[in-house]
């Protein structure tokens, strides 16, 4: 029999080519009308070339870039699938997500993978080694240091992602995985896996790619996991029941792989108790609690499955986000007055109605009938539609399905609380979360909820009168901030800046002498060479500095005169600069001392090259310490190193000198390190 032609065929890419499904494959249905849209799948993936392509091709390819390099082939994939998410739009329709949907999935994908390549050229080096934390001084003399470094695992990171989010779940785990140098395999949830297809084949058309460092599997893995080592890494959203038995392989346990996970949790919103009806924040309570129940027909990681109020609001929260809800549309997503669509399939629309049917032996629904509401330009029995649920649990204490069951669909349960501590503990209930939110005006609040609740969650959200209009909204992970959470949810960090790149690569402590720790690091340590026989490196462009490169000035002897001096063209009369008795009286100063940034203004005095050249400005100054007074009489020199270099545009780039100040017995008095944009 002819194979249907409108159902679509979602392909694997494997070891550099696209591949068909096969035996195996399974049938995606729409949605929207139930109707099989598409089959993906393939048993017969030979995942050891999949693995062996990504470590020996995609691997070394990735590691011979800059963390820069990777940050701009981030930041251009990234423009390049703005230029392309309007296809991604259009696939996602079938999955239930209306339009403002897909803006979360595909434009918080593609405005992730901005802000990683953002925090690539902004918080790392131009290099291949990254340097976590300051050089320590190991011997009494400095000539034997240490410090941290972390470089690139030498295997490939397996991305299990769930269903909700086909192209953010993607994005939000590549681009950390990608800016670390390490490459990685894809495995979309099935349901959605042709959306996910789409957006991979855009960015391998694209040709931004180094061969190997992106594969796809539509489908299941296989025996994958079952070849992974301890420089592999396996990163999961999902469930909690499926994590379990991925977690326990017993390859994955033997070799110590990195596993990774983000499950399920009972999130939980709070409404202080300063904010009643009438205040700005309830509005902004019940305005929260729709859109987490009704976004992505509440198939959110975060979304609000617990609603906490104090006992005596309860009553007017189940009204005011009950007539919220009822004001809800349920449709076809691709009309334009849709609000909420449909679930992903028919499965999940059943595993949802299980589910609800568990809290409602615990808790009364108040809200929502899904045997009997409206939905727009679809039929509810074919599609995968339910209503918003809305349930009251009248006693949270000896309640537990309502504290241990989720619903991943728009349901959640109102309860009450008696007082900050008793909401702190129906909190923990919950056994680890990725988010709570609090809504409080009242600072002592929202710490009060700090110190008991933050150790069971992965993010806490305050929102009030004051943050309301930026805030981004209960269930949004942002990239810069750490999306995971302990216990239930999975014990996990993904995003979090450069914290989420650290996951894909290896913190080694070094141990050697200061020239061996430059050699590594790319950057000037303390105590290793320096060359002092070059031009003045204010008149050497950008490109002729290198590493060490030192210029000594001095000595410039400080009078009482410069102290009096600075002090009133200033204004700084600090008693310490002015009265003799009263300095010395300070343990910290013998007398009178010279002002600290009187020190720095005759070192920059004294190292500075005033004619033209291809310094163009000062930018910043960092880490300063001042070590030791200065009194008049002393004289002061001044050791100015090159320290790093990293390029900025094609005109300039950023040098970090590091700079210290001696008095005439040799004694720093004073260091730090001065940044400047050279031209090349």
């Amino acid at each position: 029999m002819p194979k249907d032609s409108s159902i679509r065929d979602i392909h694997s890419f494997a070891a550099g080519a696209w591949i068909s499904p096969g035996q195996g494959a399974r049938h995606i249905a729409s949605a929207i009308t139930g109707e099989v849209i598409a089959t993906a799948g393939n048993d017969a993936l030979d995942v050891q070339s999949m693995l062996s392509y990504a470590r020996d091709t995609g691997g070394p390819a990735l590691r011979s870039l800059t963390f820069h390099d990777r940050a701009r082939m981030l930041k251009a994939l990234a423009l390049h699938l703005k230029e392309h998410r309007q296809a991604l739009y259009d696939l996602s329709f079938d999955t239930g997500a209306t339009q403002s949907d897909h803006m979360i999935d595909v434009d918080g994908g593609i405005g992730t993978m901005l802000v990683f390549a953002s925090k690539g050229r902004r918080e790392m080096p131009d290099a291949q080694v990254y340097l976590d934390g300051p050089v320590e001084q190991l011997g009494r003399e400095g000539q034997f240091v240490g410090r941290h470094i972390a470089t690139p695992l030498l295997g490939v990171a397996v991305h299990i992602n769930a269903f909700n989010f086909p192209v953010w779940g993607m994005l939000e785990k590549l681009a950390p995985t990608l800016l670390a140098g390490v490459p990685a395999i894809v495995k979309p949830a099935t349901a959605t896996c042709y959306v996910t297809e789409a957006c991979v084949r855009i960015m391998l058309d694209s040709g931004l790619l180094p061969a190997g460092a992106l594969q796809l599997v539509t489908g299941g893995l296989g025996d994958m996991l079952d070849h992974l080592d301890c420089q592999d890494v396996v990163s999961f959203t999902g469930s909690a029941d499926t994590a379990l038995k991925l977690r326990a392989n017993p390859r994955l346990l033997s070799r110590s792989t990195r596993f990774m996970a983000e499950q399920d949790s009972l999130n939980a919103s709070v409404l202080g108790p300063d904010a009643g009806p009438g205040t700005p924040e309830f509005d902004l309570f019940i305005k929260e609690a729709h859109r987490e129940m009704t976004a992505k027909a509440g198939q959110k990681c975060t979304a609000i499955r617990r609603i906490m109020a104090p006992q005596a609001h309860v009553d007017a929260v189940i009204a005011a986000l009950s007539d919220r809800l009822g004001k809800t549309r349920i449709g076809d997503p691709r009309l334009e007055t849709t609000r909420m669509g449909a679930l992903v399939s028919g499965a999940q629309k059943n595993d949802v109605l299980d589910k609800a049917g568990l809290l409602a032996t615990e808790a009364e629904r108040v809200f929502g009938d899904p045997g009997h509401f409206a939905v727009d330009g679809a039929e509810a029995e074919k599609g995968a539609f339910l209503p918003p649920m809305l349930f009251h649990c009248a006693d949270p204490d000896a309640a537990e399905r309502v504290h241990d069951t989720e619903a991943f669909g728009p349901v959640s349960t109102v309860m009450g609380y008696r007082d900050l501590d008793h909401a702190i503990g129906l909190l923990n209930r919950g056994n680890g979360s990725l988010v709570a939110s609090v809504i409080t005006n009242d600072g002592e609040v929202a710490r009060h909820m700090t110190m008991g609740a933050a150790a069971y969650h992965g993010r806490l959200y305050f929102n009030n009168r004051t943050s309301m209009a930026e805030a981004t909204g209960h269930g949004a992970p942002l990239p810069h901030m750490v999306h995971g959470g302990p216990g239930r949810a999975g014990g996990g960090e993904e995003l979090g800046g450069i914290r989420g790149v650290m996951h894909y690569m290896q913190r080694t402590a070094i141990q050697g002498s200061p020239d061996i720790l430059t050699a590594i690091g790319g950057t000037w340590v303390p105590g290793a060479r320096e060359a002092s026989d070059k031009p003045h490196p204010f008149t050497r462009p950008f490109n002729d500095l290198q590493i060490g490169d030192t210029l000594t000035a001095g000595p410039r002897k400080i009078t009482l005169e410069d102290i009096e001096t600075f002090a009133h063209f200033t204004g700084d009369t600090f008693y310490a600069h002015m009265d003799d008795a009263a300095a010395a009286a300070n343990p910290f100063f013998p007398g009178r001392v010279a002002h600290g940034y009187l020190l720095l203004s005759f070192a920059a005095g004294m190292f500075v090259q005033p004619d033209p050249g291809p310094v163009l400005a000062n930018t910043g100054l960092d880490s300063l310490r001042f070590m030791a007074p200065v009194q008049a009489g002393d004289s002061i020199h001044v050791r100015l190193t090159v320290k790093a270099k990293t390029p900025r545009n094609e005109d300039y780039g950023e040098v970090r000198w590091h700079v210290t100040l001696t008095n005439q017995e040799k004694a720093a008095v004073a260091e730090y390190e001065l940044l400047t944009m050279n031209a090349f």
